[in-house]
């Protein structure tokens, strides 16, 4: 069933006849592509559209294949290699199911063993940087708390988080206020864990409710929102959240 879009990659990279756009792409310039689609697959899940779920995941497979091509152009391992390497990873991550144990060990501690095995012993390799910086921080902080470095309680974490706001304010420099709000933000994401609230996902829905309010002062405002003051504006935007 892949055999057509593996045919269709390589007729678009034949250095002869291929492409001219796809010919010359890399794994760096792919890659933004890639995270894109993987953003537009996730928007089709939030809207339930399963129509546009069946394109963007369309779309997602081309750049796993892209990337296949590229390195098979360049005699690293094909798509073929890609698929072993996946089946192998979930057989040996599913002993309970593929294998003859009674019980998982449990994910992580696979992932664990895995990361030994490679010369990885820090708890925390394997978190992509790439990672929105939200999700990437929670997963650290996740990584931290796996082997104690976490607080006991939410009481010191909100009392950080009051600490690094202080700091903040006190900051006299655009370096200083810039470290010091990655404090506060990462303190934040803490927080959030702490009450088992993903902030990434908070933030997205934080975000959202903003721009669907703004758009209704903006259909609704009396005038031009550049002439009303802030107090008038606060008045539409009382009205925009009791609004259904």
């Amino acid at each position: 069933m892949i055999e057509p879009l593996l045919d269709v990659m390589r007729r678009l990279r034949d250095p002869k006849t291929g492409c001219e756009w796809d010919t010359v792409q890399t794994f760096e310039t792919i890659a933004p592509y890639t995270i894109e689609e993987a953003y537009e697959v996730a928007d089709a899940i939030q809207r339930e559209d399963m129509d546009g779920l069946k394109d963007e995941l369309g779309d997602l497979l081309l750049q796993v294949v892209f990337h296949s091509q590229i390195a098979s152009d360049e005699g690293h391992f094909s798509f073929g290699d890609v698929v072993d390497v996946i089946c192998e990873k979930m057989i040996r991550r599913h002993p309970h199911i593929f294998g003859e144990a009674d019980n998982s060990p449990g994910w992580e501690q696979i992932k664990a063993e895995e990361r030994a095995e490679t010369g990885k012993s820090s708890a925390l390799d394997g978190v992509a940087m790439a990672l929105p910086a939200l999700l990437r921080a929670q997963k650290i902080q996740k990584r931290a708390a796996r082997v104690g470095f976490d607080w006991p309680d939410k009481a010191p974490v909100k009392a950080k988080m009051l600490e690094e706001l202080q700091e903040v304010e006190q900051a006299n420099s655009p370096e200083d206020i810039h470290e010091e709000m990655g404090d506060l933000l990462f303190s934040a994401v803490n927080l959030s864990r702490h009450y088992g609230v993903d902030a990434e996902q908070a933030l997205a829905d934080a975000t959202r409710k903003f721009s669907k309010r703004f758009n209704k002062v903006e259909s609704t405002a009396p005038r031009n929102m550049r002439e009303m003051s802030i107090e008038e504006l606060e008045e539409e935007w009382q009205k925009a959240k009791s609004a259904p």
